[in-house]
């Protein structure tokens, strides 16, 4: 069974822009039945990262069992990903903002259990300035994709019921 791992950005950007929960709660709805399932999970620092107020709504009630809490055995694959970071040739600014959100997290607890990241982010391979989750993904040999693509993959369908003019 496949497994994807989300970052703050599909929640932010969902409930912002794509998937707003007034016009659209099939989304909404959908993770939570994919949580259910087991398919769809994020980490408890990504939980700690949605500050809007429909969000935080949200993961209180029907998102609570989606954020996992941190798993005891991170420390190597965090060692790893500080490593990793440390090779390259980032600023220091940049290193200090990635540690100090939930991206190590979820990278971590992604090849911990085998899943497949779920973020908006796009690669920067030759960024200074910006860490990128799908360039430490693509260097540790964990699967990353964006929300849309695991949407198709779920063959998950938002699809109105029949409505009258």
């Amino acid at each position: 069974m496949t497994i994807y791992l989300l970052d703050a950005n599909v929640f932010i950007q969902a409930s912002q822009y794509h998937y707003s929960m007034d016009f659209c709660p099939a989304f909404w709805q959908w993770l939570e039945i994919a949580n259910q399932n087991g398919i769809v999970l994020s980490v408890q620092e990504v939980a700690d990262e949605l500050e809007d107020e429909e969000l935080v709504e949200w993961k209180s009630e029907a998102g609570k069992n989606l954020f996992m809490p941190t798993a005891p055995a991170i420390g190597d694959t965090l060692h790893k990903i500080s490593d990793w970071v440390q090779s390259k040739p980032y600023l220091e600014s940049a290193a200090q903002e990635f540690f100090s959100n939930a991206d190590p997290y979820l990278i971590a607890h992604a090849k911990i259990i085998g899943a497949i990241v779920v973020t908006h982010e796009i690669s920067a391979p030759h960024s200074k300035k910006d860490i990128k989750i799908p360039d430490i993904c693509k260097a540790l040999n964990i699967k990353c994709i964006d929300p849309f693509k695991m949407l198709r993959r779920e063959k998950a369908r938002f699809i109105l019921e029949n409505q009258q003019p």
